[in-house]
């Protein structure tokens, strides 16, 4: 896919851009951990590089790049929560070491248009100064698209380039190019220093031919390796796979076979953001003379961008509605859903529920779950199979026939770069301290001495010092805080929140009322007790018998001789004592209400 000719993001159909606002409650940022220190700038001549996100896991990417009283931010993503975080929305990188220096911060550069990319940008624009964004025309559409839904947050100021553009941020000279990877208008970074470039690649893959880099891949790294290559800093998210991934052409060719000799409806379910596939998948359609109905609020929003930028270009009754699909034969139908990881209110779930008004599984169905599965959707991923065959239709996914096909490069194709590039340093990034670990050890094997390599924790700041001939770690960090993105739209939430919600989520909540006589300190009437996730009440009459004596035990004898009551302290004396018998009865500790009403 070629890249997205240049021009300007703010006339890119600004009608249906506001009309994309959608009220959302206003989110709150919760870091948790220790708090950073004062830090000292690097001194002349040191290039300073923070890994601030994106190191010690798959998502919320984020780099820092700091020369003299220069500061270029690279990417800010985010990453989905997992089963230990209940009701956080997504996390995202610590940002505290770039408030404190944003009036220094001369850009943040977006790679490209992934959620892991760009997603964090409406939680951190404003608190590391609302710097110019440098990216490509479809991510900064996609960006525009997404900031649409936070109304209340200023007006970002989106600079649009291409990869034959060379830009001086402050004193520092950037220039790009085009990686390859699942998304078009991808671009990798190349900061000029005084001692060699530092390149930093995205995510990327080599698209290859035979297990050879295709031609444009040898013209593009041969022009980067024209140059010296002071530090490489990449992708290193599948580097522990051997040999190449598989070219995504391959994967094209085999799901337009499908497509062309299927005799019934093909329903195809992939990411939304592989716009490359998506656009591929709606084309092939067309030339076999088939009309393509497009379900997800997120792949309807994609489809509309590529047609308003003109990377997808069909006629006009290719793309048709669900509600008129059924005006055509079934082999001349393909539908394009969302939903291939098992998601709760995806397309493809809700039509495998009988949920979707308009599209109702048939038996000469054949669906193809273009995507690998993300950790943790397994068991959503099963049960979305399951609906799908006890309705009849035939299942493809990428581990019987071949299609789908990662967007990050296999072990050889990172020995193909670094053996291009021949970098003096190096710093594996995106990925799990694993997969960094493994990229550094194809880096050893290159060649490169293990003095000359930093593998990062998030927050680690790294230093090429001493005129570009050594590479050292400072044992301070630049945070590395976890910042949680939830819905309550309470700032000053802590650590402790998210702690109580795991304890509502495995023991639950018990709440116990008392009414209590202020002249006399006795409990009147025997305590209410609501439980929520603890135990079933009906089966469990005795153990509240024993809870509603030691209430009304630990309330009078915490009472007697106070005048006034202490209710908080009463309060505190119920939790503790009715806390300590519920886990010595049962092994749980449930959240404690106790609710004390003076009359």
């Amino acid at each position: 896919m070629p890249p997205v000719k240049k021009g300007d993001v703010k006339n890119v159909n600004p009608k249906k851009r506001t009309n994309r606002i959608i009220k959302k409650t206003t989110k709150s940022l919760v870091p948790t951990g220790p708090k950073m220190k004062k830090i000292s700038p690097p001194a002349p001549g040191v290039i300073r590089i923070i890994p601030l996100g994106g190191v010690e896991e798959v998502g919320k990417n984020m780099s820092a790049i700091e020369i003299g009283n220069d500061i270029i931010v690279i990417d800010a993503g985010i990453q989905f929560p997992d089963e230990d975080s209940p009701g956080v929305d997504f996390i995202i990188a610590d940002t505290s070491y770039l408030e404190e220096r944003k009036n220094r911060i001369r850009a943040l550069v977006i790679t490209h248009g992934h959620l892991d990319h760009i997603g964090g940008i409406p939680y951190i624009i404003n608190k590391i100064g609302n710097p110019p964004i440098y990216t490509t025309l479809l991510t900064a559409v996609i960006i525009k698209k997404r900031q649409d839904e936070f109304p209340h947050l200023p007006k970002l100021n989106i600079q649009v380039i291409t990869d034959n553009d060379r830009l001086k941020l402050g004193q520092i000279p950037v220039s790009f190019f085009s990686p390859t990877h699942t998304i078009p208008d991808s671009i990798g970074i190349v900061v000029g220093t005084p001692f060699g470039n530092i390149i930093f690649t995205g995510d990327i893959k080599i698209e290859t031919e035979n297990e050879q880099p295709v031609k444009s891949e040898e013209e593009m790294y041969g022009r980067l390796a024209k140059e010296k290559t002071l530090c490489l800093i990449a992708d290193s998210t599948n580097v522990e796979k051997p040999g190449f991934s598989r070219p995504e052409k391959e994967v094209q060719e085999n799901i337009k076979k499908i497509i062309a000799n299927v005799k019934g409806r093909v329903i195809v379910s992939t990411f939304a953001s592989l716009f490359d596939r998506i656009i591929f998948i709606i084309k092939a359609s067309e030339e076999l003379g088939k009309k393509v109905v497009v379900e997800g609020r997120s792949m309807k929003t994609n489809v509309e961008i590529a047609k308003e930028l003109g990377i997808l270009k069909v006629k006009r009754d290719t793309i048709i509605g669900s509600d008129i699909m059924d005006e055509y034969p079934d082999n001349k139908i393909v539908i394009l859903a969302t939903g291939a990881q098992g998601d709760a209110f995806a397309a493809l779930v809700r039509i495998s529920s009988r949920e979707h008004k308009n599209i109702k599984i048939r038996k000469n169905d054949t669906i193809l779950l273009s995507s690998s599965i993300v950790p943790g959707n397994e068991k959503s991923v099963q049960k979305l199979k399951d609906n799908l065959s006890r309705q009849g239709a035939k299942i493809l996914h990428y581990g019987i026939v071949d299609i789908h096909s990662s967007g990050h490069s296999h072990q050889d194709e990172v020995k193909w770069v670094h053996s291009i590039l021949k970098p003096k340093f190096f710093i594996p990034v995106h990925g799990h301290h694993f997969m960094l670990k493994v990229h550094a050890d194809i880096a050893q094997l290159m060649g490169l001495p293990e003095k000359n390599i930093i593998v990062p924790d998030n927050g680690m700041i790294i230093e090429i010092a001493d005129r570009g001939r050594k590479i050292i770690k400072r044992p301070e960090k630049a945070g590395n805080r976890l910042v949680m993105v939830d819905g309550l739209g309470n700032d000053n939430i802590k650590e402790v929140v998210i702690r109580d919600r795991q304890m509502l989520s495995q023991d639950g909540m018990f709440v116990i009322i008392a009414i209590i006589d202020t002249s006399s300190g006795k409990v009147r009437k025997s305590p209410d007790i609501i439980s929520r996730g603890f135990v079933y009440l009906k089966e469990s009459q005795e153990l509240l018998h024993h809870v509603r004596q030691l209430t009304r035990k630990t309330i009078e004898e915490g009472s007697t001789k106070m005048h006034p009551i202490n209710f908080d302290y009463l309060k505190n004396n119920v939790r503790e004592e009715i806390g300590k018998y519920l886990y010595q009865k049962t092994l749980k500790r449930p959240i404690i209400l106790p609710v004390l009403i003076e009359v």
